[in-house]
């Protein structure tokens, strides 16, 4: 009963202070009066129902205790209280509890509290509308805490199915994780299963390769046991081979010397001193053809090594039949003095009978001699080329003109532009890797070669970015022989002319081109005997009719507008076309068959040489010719002919040279000076030196 005075007396007091008949909104009244709340009738606070509640869930128990043993009274109302105000503020004072609360605890205190209520103040009268609102809230909690409670269970039962779940996914991982290392222990234990195997069959092949090995090594070891034996066998044998071809070389080295020996018993003058009639030229001739025969078979085995029996048995052949000369010389040389000797014995005893004519005989005898000699002179230095060169010019430039026949379809297409189209490529073809031609790289050279080879083959080439062949048209080849012919020579007086040394990688591909297709030579010597007619040599005449423009052509003189080249100019055309030949003569295609002769070899430069020698010299043209021919291919004649090619230096020296000097001018003197320093050198250092720009070996390496 007190806790139940005590409580009213809470709420009147709390009804009664200033707060308390405050009323308080959470919205602004927009359309009511702000003073209307200070005039309406006092009414407790929402909070004090909640305040209710914790006081009565306090004196719960002690009502209880009271109902048992006391009737049921009605309490005073303390502090003037109506009962309208206490049970208004009873039903409007329900507010939400604690959550720390149970539910059922809170739902049974709020239903004790009611029922209390209704017990203790009966004769209240409650307002209907607040007790609606009342239970409305009551209920409302009371739902809202069984939601509370539900949502609970439900969180709980989510968290057990979730702690399931992973409970679940953790086991799944377990198991995946150790079926993976079971996996990776089975693929382990296979891959070294495999290695193991691997391992021992690579043991198995390496005993094998060992036993491969060391029968291989007893194999090699008896091969090279072998092979040491065959080398000192071979050496053994080249050991004596080489004694033996010692022996040979000195027998033939013995064999030249008396065949030169024997050699000089012959007057080099071709007359006996003491019989004029008789001529010993012939045997003077043979004798020199033996020594070079002898030169010839002695620098041929050098070359090769040593000299075999059949190289002996040649070269005594050649002594035998030198001292056979020797003997039949001097046997006609006996029969002559024989001879002389009788005439000599009739023109005494005629003496005696007819001194006059003894008289004139006296006076006439040294005519004849002086006419001999005046004869002698007129033959050995003659204006005219030989009639047999002659000829040998004729038919080559008959020759030509016959070719420029043969393809007067190709040059006379003026209208044709086909024809016009294949004339221009073929030229191209033919003349471009000409004018490509240089001392860069023997690579390059025989590219250039086999490339003007397969044209004149009848393959097709590329010039141009075009495919050519000369069989495009049926004179095509005849054409590409002359034009080929005519650039190599014009090569000669351009190319050669200004660079000395570009005479050897040009000549050695015409020479190659000229052995394989030897039209091509036949054209070159065409064209060259017509620009340098002292390559024949022959020295044109002027005849009736001729103009002075025309001859001077003929001579090798280039005429434009009525004038004549320069002197200097000329003489620089015709020393690159004298060096070009001469380059042509001693050199071979290194790559092509070696096995026949040369098709224009040192046979014709040496007659050239001698031909030259028996004409007589032109001022300025014919020193500047001998120089440029004897530089470039002094060295191959000397080789070639060694004591008869000394012979003609010696005789170019003490009686060519100075006719040179008689009809050479002072303005003329630096061409015939620089060939007079060149004899005096070779002849003072028995030499002739290589001439510059030769085709060393390493050339064709490049």
């Amino acid at each position: 009963m007190e806790s139940r005075a005590l409580r009213w007396e809470t709420l009147a007091a709390l009804s009664s202070s200033s707060k308390g008949r405050l009323s308080y909104g959470r919205r602004w009244p927009h359309d009511e009066d702000l003073l209307e709340g200070c005039m309406s009738p006092l009414v407790l606070s929402p909070y004090s129902g909640w305040v209710l509640d914790r006081v009565v869930g306090q004196a719960a128990p002690e009502i209880a205790s009271s109902r048992s043993s006391t009737p049921k009274e009605p309490a005073p109302l303390t502090n003037g209280s109506s009962p309208l105000e206490v049970t208004s503020a009873s039903c409007q004072g329900s507010s939400p509890l604690p959550p720390a609360q149970p539910s059922e605890t809170k739902g049974n205190g709020d239903l004790g509290l009611l029922e209390m209520d209704h017990e203790v103040f009966p004769a209240v009268l409650p307002c209907k509308v607040t007790e609606v609102e009342g239970c409305i809230r009551m209920y409302e909690e009371m739902h809202r805490l069984k939601g509370k409670e539900g949502l609970r269970q439900r969180q709980e039962q989510q968290e057990q199915m979730v702690r399931a779940v992973s409970d679940l996914a953790s086991e799944q991982l377990k198991r995946f994780d150790e079926l993976k290392e079971l996996k990776q222990h089975q693929e382990f234990q296979d891959l070294q299963e495999v290695m193991e195997k691997s391992s021992k069959e690579a043991q198995g092949q390496q005993e094998k390769l060992k036993e491969e090995h060391r029968h291989r090594a007893k194999v090699l070891n008896l091969k090279l046991r072998e092979a040491e034996q065959q080398r000192q066998r071979q050496e053994e044998l080249e050991r004596l081979r080489k004694e033996e071809g010692q022996e040979r070389l000195r027998r033939l080295y013995s064999i030249q010397e008396e065949v030169l020996q024997l050699n000089q018993q012959i007057d080099p003058n071709y007359r006996h001193k003491d019989l004029p009639r008789i001529d010993l030229s012939a045997y003077s001739n043979r004798g020199n053809q033996i020594c070079g025969l002898v030169s010839g078979l002695i620098r041929t085995t050098s070359e090769r090594g040593f000299p075999t029996q059949v190289d002996v048995a040649n070269t005594e052949r050649a002594l035998q039949e030198m001292r056979g000369l020797i003997s039949s010389m001097q046997q006609e040389i006996a029969a002559a003095v024989e001879e002389k000797r009788r005439r000599d014995e009739e023109e005494e005893r005629q003496k005696q009978k007819e001194l006059l004519k003894k008289e004139q005989m006296k006076a006439q005898t040294p005519a004849p001699a002086q006419q001999s000699g005046g004869k002698q002179q007129k033959e050995g230095l003659q204006v005219k080329a030989e009639e047999s060169t002659m000829q040998w010019y004729r038919q080559l430039q008959d020759a030509a003109e016959q070719c420029v026949a043969s393809f007067s379809e190709i040059s006379n297409c003026k209208d044709n532009n086909e024809v016009k189209k294949i004339k221009t490529d073929l030229q191209k073809a033919a003349t471009i890797p000409v004018s490509q031609i240089s001392r860069i790289a023997g690579s390059q050279l025989r590219e250039i070669f086999d490339k003007i080879n397969n044209l004149l083959s009848g393959k097709s080439v590329q010039s141009g970015g075009r495919t050519v062949s000369v069989t495009q048209h049926p004179q095509g080849l005849d054409f590409v022989y002359y034009k080929l012919a005519e650039k190599f020579v014009n090569q000669g007086e351009e190319e050669v002319a200004s660079h000395h040394d570009a005479a050897f990688p040009i000549a050695v591909v015409a020479s190659g081109i000229w052995e394989l297709h030897p039209r091509v030579g036949d054209l070159f010597l065409a064209h060259l005997h017509k620009k340098c007619p002292y390559s024949v040599p022959f020295y044109p005449a002027l005849k009736e009719g001729t103009s002075m423009e025309d001859y001077q052509r003929m001579l090798g003189y280039q005429v434009k507008d009525s004038k004549i080249e320069e002197q200097d100019h000329f003489l620089k055309r015709m020393s690159g076309l004298i060096r070009l030949y001469a380059a042509i003569i001693q050199l071979r295609w290194p790559y092509g068959n070696k096995q026949g002769a040369h098709p224009h070899g040192l046979n014709y430069g040496w007659r050239w040489l001698a031909q030259m020698l028996n004409m007589e010299p032109l001022a300025d043209v014919t020193a500047t010719l001998l120089f440029d021919f004897l530089e470039v291919c002094g060295n191959a004649l000397m080789k070639q002919y060694q004591v008869q090619f000394w012979k003609m230096m010696l005789l170019i020296r003490e009686d060519y040279f100075p006719r040179i000097e008689a009809i050479t001018s002072s303005g003329q003197m630096g061409s015939l000076m620089r060939f007079k320093q060149f004899l005096e050198t070779c002849l003072q250092q028995k030499e002739i030196p290589l001439p510059k720009g030769a085709l060393q070996s390493s050339f064709w390496r490049s």
